[in-house]
């Protein structure tokens, strides 16, 4: 029997909570679930769903992105401007030259192939990150040093960065006429652009919910709605200017709790809500985009170049926190929140296979790239949950609950 949503949702349900039941993150069993029932395995899900899985994804991303934006303070931004700004960049580009140097030998690929693959592997996936930073901000942990806060802000640039460099490195080597200095270049106009076009974005809409006072629900559903459209406008948009859409996603929802803190804790305890369901969807979905019988052909050599990739992200994160005032282990765990690989992999890992069909070029080195990105959601996206997690328990102190703010605990007390 094929699978429709409903299937899922419920076979969703019971693999969280034996994950939950046995101490695992539940998302680890539900992108263990997809990938069993995933096209590429048993091949149990209705074709019809899969079909419509990349929008399913996009709204999961969406509620995930807006909480963050909803949970991100002022002051706690204040706190890690700077190191946010260097955890934007430097994990990543390390992760790229570490890949570029080591796949070579292990893989056989050519250095501008191993660049491909570097950028490929190199985004932290805001879909595993970004719920547990939210967790632990409700929680309060790691909150007088902001730690939580820097990761959501340096991850979601992490991602640009890593996205732009690998369309540099597929248009170079498929002959296009592109310099990879002109366009990380113009990595900081599209955070600008996203960020701006976010805070305006923002700020009517605060106009319009105090003007209007629609029910909580109806604002959950416009901020959702334009949130969505937002993503649907970013290459349209990209013909003028670069943009970060998910960065502006992000500035819509922390305008809103700069400007009506108490409508956006309701928004965020109403899109809390919406995760619920939402979540299922995301990690089943993103796991049936995880070619098992492809990752296995990467082998030992694929695994070593991962490997090699995380160990040159992990330096740049230490690098980073050199002179903070985070203690070890507080670096610690910095480190372990950017390890986790699954959303952007599962979106652009077969990018350089599909431009080298298009050019009529030798397949094969595509293939390996394709194998590396799954093996790395294979590898890092559960194992990367679990070490977070464990971390954000043990590694970051929890600030007393009594200094929560009169409006979030009201939101609180509504769930």
């Amino acid at each position: 029997m094929a699978l429709g949503i409903a299937e899922l949702i419920l076979l969703g349900l019971l693999v969280d909570w034996l994950m939950r039941f046995a101490r695992v993150p539940g998302l680890v069993g539900l992108l263990l679930l997809g990938v069993v029932m995933g096209p590429h395995f048993l091949d149990a899900v209705n074709p019809a769903t899969t079909a419509v899985s990349a929008d399913w994804r996009m709204i999961a991303l969406v509620v995930i992105l807006l909480r963050a934006g909803l949970e991100m303070s002022r002051q706690a931004l204040a706190q890690v401007g700077l190191r946010a700004a260097l955890m934007a960049f430097i994990p990543c580009l390390f992760e790229v030259a570490a890949v570029t140097l080591a796949a070579p030998h292990l893989l056989g690929l050519t250095v501008l192939e191993s660049a491909m693959l570097g950028a490929v592997l190199a985004a932290v996936s805001p879909a595993v990150v970004v719920p547990l930073m939210i967790r632990f901000i409700e929680e309060r942990r790691g909150e007088d040093k902001a730690a939580p806060t820097l990761i959501l802000a340096g991850a979601s640039c992490d991602d640009a960065v890593a996205i732009v460099l690998c369309g540099a490195f597929i248009s170079m080597y498929t002959g296009g006429d592109v310099s990879v200095a002109s366009e990380l270049a113009g990595v900081p106009v599209s955070i600008a652009a996203g960020i701006a076009a976010g805070l305006g974005i923002g700020f009517v809409l605060c106009r319009f919910f105090e003007k209007f006072n629609p029910r909580a629900t109806k604002r959950v559903l416009i901020l959702l709605g334009l949130s969505i459209i937002i993503l649907n406008l970013e290459n349209w948009i990209e013909g003028f200017i670069p943009f970060a859409s998910l960065l502006a996603i992000m500035a819509a929802g922390f305008i809103i709790l700069e400007k009506r803190e108490h409508i956006a804790h309701e928004l965020s305890s109403k899109l809390g809500k919406v995760w619920v369901f939402a979540q299922l969807l995301l990690f089943i979905f993103v796991g049936t985009e995880v070619n098992v019988p492809v990752a296995v052909k990467a082998g030992l050599s694929g695994v070593g170049v991962i490997l090699t990739g995380l160990i040159g992200r992990s330096v740049a994160v230490q690098l980073c926190m050199i002179k903070s005032k985070f203690s070890a282990r507080e670096r610690l765990f910095l480190t372990l929140a950017y390890l986790p690989k699954a959303t952007v992999q599962a979106a652009i890992g077969a990018a350089p296979l599909a431009a080298m069909k298009a050019g009529g070029m030798d397949t094969g080195p595509g293939e390996i790239i394709l194998a590396a990105a799954a093996m790395s959601i294979v590898i890092t996206a559960p194992l990367g949950s679990i070490a977070i997690t464990w971390g954000g328990k043990h590694l970051l102190a929890q600030s007393p609950l009594q200094t929560k703010s009169p409006a979030r605990d009201a939101a609180v007390e509504s769930r």
